[in-house]
Parts: C-alpha cells; structure tokens; sequence
C-alpha cells in the first residue's frame, strides 16, 4: 500500500512516511492537512563547519544524489532538523519581505521551490524509521515531532504570509494559469485554510495544542504495535507440532528460531509470512488459538503497550480538531480533500458491496461448518480455523493447494516479471547496479531506462521481512520527480515488502497472493518513476488518497494473465514454465472464499469511519466503541475486521484515518480501467500510451476523476469488480 506523497514542508511534519497498506500500506498524510505545499524559496548560506560534520547539509557526491547512507549517521538527524527549521524560516521570512506585489511567482512558486534541506532530511529519516528502524531513531522521532509540528504550524499560523497567499488567490481569474498552475494556486490556499489561516489567535493557540497532542500520540500508537508485534513469537519444540506445514514453511520456522538463538525449534512471529501459512496449514488447533489470538489482541493487554487510551484520545482530539477548523467530524475533514467528497458517499458505496459479501461470507461459514462436522470436529468454526478450513474447502473444489504455486514464484522471478510487464507495455528497461548507497544490505538497486533510452528513474528493491522493518508493503520515494524536459528530476523510488528469506536448500518462494501483492506495489512505483510534471508537489502519487491506490490496483491484473505467467512463472528446481492446469486452477479458484476477503476489509473501513464520524470530543471507551461498531454494522463472528482498532496503524499512525475505504474505492476504478486493456489487448501500445499520458505521468497536476475520464471516455462502473470478487 502507498499512501499520498507529500512535499518537504508536510513530510517534515508527518508522523510517519509510507504506509501500507498496502499498506501499508505507504507515505501518510499529514494530521493538520493534505495540502502539496512546499514553505521556502530563499536560499539560506550553509556555514562551512557545519557543513563538514554533516552530510545532509553538502551534496552527497553520488550517483544521481543518492542519499549517503554510510555517511548518515542517528546523530546527525536532530542537528539537521534544527538548521531545516532556521533555514525554513529565513526563507519565509524572504518572501514575506519582498516588497513587490504578491504574485504566483514571488509567493506560490517561490513556496514550492524551496524547502529542500526539510525535505532532504525526512526523506531520508521517515523512510528509514518505516523500514529499518532502530530505538534510536524511534527516540528521535518522539523528539523530532513536536519541533517540526510547531515549524509546520508556523507556516500555516502566519497572518504576513497567508495575506500574500491570500492575495495570489483572490486573483486567480486573472493571471492566466495553466491547469497546474492553478491546482498549485489552489493547494497552496485550501492547506492554509485547513491549516487555521483563518483562525483568531486563541484558536490558533488551541490547534497548535491539538496538532502537538496527536502527534506525539501517534507515535506512541505506532511504537506501542512495533513493540507489541516483535515481542511475541510461537516457539515449538515438539516436531509433531508441525503436522501440516508445508516443509518451506518449517524450513522458514527454524531459520527464525536460529537467527533468535533457538537453534533446533521453530519459532513463528505474528508477522504475515509468518502467521499466514501456519493459520492455513497447522493441523494443530490449539497452537493457531494461540497465534491467532496474539496477532488480534496487539495493543490490547493492559499494559504498557495497550493502545486503547491512545487511540480513544487520538479519535476524541481530531474530532475537537475538525470542530475547531469549521468541520462536522474528522472524516468531512479529510475526505473534502478526496474524491469521495462526503463520508455519506463512502458509506453509500460500502452498503452497496456489503450485503452481497456478508452473504457470501455466511454461506462460506457453512460450507466449512459442513465440513468440520463430516471429519468429526465437535466445535463450532472461528476465527482461527477459517484460513485451515477455506484451504481443505479449495483443495477439494479446485484441486488447489496455494502452496503448489510456491515453487513457480521465485522472488527473482517475480521481479523478472514484473519489469517485463514494464518493458511491453512501457518500453522501460532495468539495470541492476551493485555499487550505488543502500540503507540495508537486503537492498537492491536497479537504473530503470525509458524507451528513448534516457535514464527515467532509479528503483530500490528491499524485499525481506526483519525486525527492523514494519509491517506491510509500501512505496515511498527518496526523491520525487519535478521538472520538465531537460530540467527533469530523476526520481529516486523504493518498493519495501515483507517476503521470507531464502533458506539453506531453497530461494525466497513466493504465494501467488504474495506475488500478487509484488505487482501492486510496483504499480505505485511505476506511478512514481514515470511521473512528469513541473512541481515536485504534484509529483507521482501526490494525489488524492482514495486515488493514489488506482495504478497499483490495475497494475495487479497483469500478475493473473497467461501470457505475463509463462513468462516468468517457471519452477525454480526446473525451469519448468507454470502449468496450463495450475494456471486454470488459480483463475477458478480466484473468486473463492471472496465473501470473506471482502468482508474483513470492509469491517475495517467501516470501523474507521465510525471512529472518524464522532461528532463528539468525548474520549471513548475504546473496546466497548469498536464492539459497538461491529455490531451495528453486522459483522459475523467467525471474522475480525482485517485490522481492530488497538493495531490500526494506517489510522492512528499512519495517514489513512478516514481514507481506509481509499483501496475499494481505486479497486472499482482499477476493475474498470483494466477492462480498457481487455477490450484490446492486454498490451495494446495505443491504450497503454493513453494510460501513461493521462494517468500515470500526471501526478496531481489535473483533476483525477477527469484524467480518468479522459483515458477511460466513461465513470467507472462498480459492476466489473463486483463480478471480479464472485459477488455478482
């Protein structure tokens, strides 16, 4: 998952970068706006002593300025987010004195020009406290968000400069601007205006306050799931314990139990690889309780890592936030600046899928109920048993065990695949280089060329799940792409994902989900490396956040196609290109057990607006307000929403709080768009070049839905996902 990009000024400020969703999703969304709004133009003197010690304060003297991760040092972070924040405010201070009439050029372009030491830093430090973390960085962090939430309110607080941003508006009719230009103009006011411009100065006191509160609060959320997700592991010693997995999935066990100074048991962690195939495969009940109920209850012990009080305050704050700023609730907040517009929209849209999946997901319970009773199981089905017994209920439908895919999805040659699915519709072309600055020996790192044989981009690849890095899949970008022609930024951009390392005897093997989940994230980074536009804040996936999921969604469609299969899916004891059977097997059984899939996520999303509909700053009892909400909303209890509240990090730490609904939302706008491909062919040049020119390379520079208009020539219809998930 990958959330909105954002420039320098609101990166700064952000809690956390890149959230997953894809999560994970993925970059996150500032608390106080979404705006694209960069906050200095001046060019302030580097004093040459301070130069000397720190390297972000000189050029890193690398290939296509890569930061210098060898030279980066935790102590070097907090002085340099010191001299940002001066320098930011000499800068403003600059524009604020130019004696010349307020114009786009002295004030809007003047704001989205500079910024760089802000952004050069948290580029560098908010990718690395996502994946690759450490308690010093986690402490700097803590130490880091007030300092920067104060410089951001500093900017939005300030009368001087707001009446010159002001002033560049109320114009705007007149200035013949282009369409960017205009966004940019637009952006620039609407972040000031979210941001309290408009505030007397008691309220701007008071959301000063509140920004403070919910930052520190969040980040003490997203510390507390960190903490609470490495700290559990599944120890087995016994081998019997172990009937059921798959040996790949054992030899993974043991390698982790090694690496933890367990040499001869396994150990399994809460983590997906990890959690996933031990709740499918594991013969043993008792011990998927065990793990399951683990992976539900992070957050929720009562003791120094519970969450509840957090994120009952995090809920009760921004609520009393959104009051303040003019708002009905945080979700009219947030979603003013979506293209759902209205959380009335997003909730019309989930009570539309909803009751198809809830059914489905009823009779998917009784078919395994069936099937429990038949072996003689004298128990009821729950939530621990449902990954087991949708596996037997697959297998003996479609003869399809998951696991009979591993050997064909090689990490390498899921790569492979993707980059061809680049290379026929794109013309992009890869270069693996050893020799450029990694953070993390995992990393890789690939020049990616376009068509005309032009450097486009750089790619980094960090593929395998450690301690050290969250939860998840996300694309971030260490330098975003702005400027045209000649002028053009080469982006820098980095897939991070949670795959298990390779074993003694066998490569890193990929699911077919998992590959799956390989293609999404790539289509955010294609969205970000084939961007091409003027401003860096409009830049790739600079975009609304329940549009930024569009691309990637599309770009999973390619994963299922035979064509894009034979040429990569191949065994990687053999060579052996993936079976016609298997493939056929895979299409029949990718509608099943949908009615779940669609329902724990939905349970999610609703859960996530119901928190961010409060029209109260009431701190709420947070497990009776979840239980409440799952009730009313009907949930079954054989499901737990994807994600419960206590470790909903894309809402409390992250910057999808309400915005969840954000990946059906794209997935019906994928669904569609793909449908385009379909009509004429999977790699048709023509559609791919209108995809291309009025999606992916467009960034935020024009209004979505009408980018998506202009490549699809109708609104989306719901009909083509619906029939894609069995629901219709």
């Amino acid at each position: 998952m990958k959330g909105q990009a954002l420039k320098p000024l609101v990166a700064a400020v952000a809690l956390t970068l890149g959230l997953t969703a894809c999560g994970n999703d993925n970059t996150t969304q500032t608390e106080s706006t979404a705006a694209e709004v960069k906050t200095s133009a001046a060019k302030v003197a580097e004093p040459a002593a301070v130069a000397a010690i720190n390297p972000f304060f000189e050029p890193y003297n690398t290939y296509q300025d890569i930061p210098a991760f060898d030279k980066i040092e935790e102590a070097h972070y907090l002085p340099a987010y010191e001299e940002a924040i001066k320098r930011q405010k000499a800068e403003i201070q600059a524009i604020i004195d130019n004696p010349e009439a307020p114009s786009f050029a002295n004030t809007i372009e003047a704001m989205e020009k500079g910024g760089e030491l802000i952004s050069r830093v948290s580029a560098v430090f908010y990718n690395l406290t996502s994946a690759d973390t450490t308690p010093g960085l986690q402490a700097i962090s803590k130490e880091v968000s007030p300092m920067l939430s104060s410089a951001r309110d500093d900017i939005f607080l300030n009368d001087k400069l707001f009446a010159r941003v002001k002033a560049v508006y109320e114009q705007r009719d007149t200035l013949e601007l282009n369409t960017a230009q205009s966004r940019l103009l637009e952006n620039t006011y609407k972040a000031f205006s979210r941001g309290g411009a408009n505030l007397d100065d008691a309220g701007k006191a008071k959301l000063r306050e509140l920004n403070e509160k919910i930052g520190k609060l969040s980040l003490e959320f997203g510390d507390n799931v960190l903490a609470e997700t490495n700290s559990f592991e599944l120890v087995v010693d016994n081998k019997d314990d172990l009937a059921g997995l798959p040996q790949s999935v054992i030899d993974v066990a043991a390698a982790t139990a090694k690496s933890r100074g367990k040499e001869g048991k396994w150990v399994f962690t809460t983590s997906r690889p990890s959690i996933t195939p031990f709740l499918t495969y594991a013969d043993n009940r008792e011990l998927r309780q065990q793990l399951y109920t683990a992976y539900v209850e992070r957050g929720n012990h009562n003791d120094a890592q519970d969450n509840k009080k957090a994120l009952a305050q995090i809920a009760a704050l921004r609520a009393e936030r959104a009051k303040l700023l003019g708002y009905k609730t945080h979700a009219h907040y947030v979603l003013e600046e979506n293209t759902a517009k209205d959380p009335a929209n997003v909730y019309a849209l989930l009570d539309k899928v909803w009751p198809a999946a809830i059914n489905q997901a009823k009779s998917e319970v009784a078919e395994m109920q069936k099937l429990i009773d038949a072996e003689g199981g004298d128990f009821k089905l729950a939530p621990w048993d449902w990954d087991y017994y949708a596996d037997k209920i697959r297998v003996a439908k479609y003869s399809f065990n998951e696991q009979d895919t591993r050997p064909y999805f090689s990490l390498d040659a899921t790569i492979e695949g993707v980059f061809y699915t680049a290379n026929r519709l794109f013309g992009l072309t890869f270069k693996e280089r050893s020799d450029l600055p990694k953070y993390h020996e995992d990393v890789r790192t690939w020049e990616v060329f376009d068509k005309d044989g032009k450097l486009l981009a750089i790619f980094m690849g960090d593929y395998y799940v450690r301690d050290s890095k969250r939860g998840g899949a996300w694309m971030n970008a260490y330098r975003s792409q702005s400027g045209l022609g000649d002028d053009r930024v080469v982006p820098i951009i980095v897939n991070v994902l949670n795959y298990p390392r390779p074993t003694a005897s066998e490569p890193s093997l990929l699911t077919f989900d998992e590959a799956s989940t390989l293609f999404h994230e790539f289509g955010h980074a294609l969205h970000g490396m084939l961007s091409n536009v003027q401003y860096e804040a409009q830049s790739g996936t600079s975009v609304p956040r329940d549009y930024v999921e569009f691309p990637s969604q599309v770009t999973e469609n390619w994963m299922t196609q035979p064509e894009v299969l034979s040429q990569f899916a191949k065994h990687y004891k053999t060579g052996e290109v993936i079976p016609d059977e298997l493939v056929k097997k895979i299409q029949a059984a990718s509608k099943f057990n949908q009615g779940f899939a669609t329902v724990e996520y939905l349970a999610a999303t609703k859960l996530d607006l119901d928190w961010h509909t409060l029209e109260s700053s009431e701190v709420q009892d947070a497990a009776a307000f979840e239980a409440a909400s799952l009730k009313k909303m009907g949930l079954i209890e054989e499901i737990a929403p994807r994600y419960r509240s206590t470790y909903f990090s894309h809402i409390f730490s992250g910057g999808y709080s309400a915005g969840y609904y954000g990946y059906i939302w794209a997935d019906i706008l994928g669904a569609d768009a793909f449908e385009a491909f379909r009509e004429k062919g999977i790699f048709n040049q023509d559609t791919a070049k209108a995809f291309r020119d009025t999606v992916l390379s467009q960034g935020g520079s024009e209004d979505p839905m009408k980018l998506y208009r202009e490549f699809r020539g109708k609104e989306a219809s719901i009909e083509p996902l619906l029939k894609s998930r069995g629901l219709l």
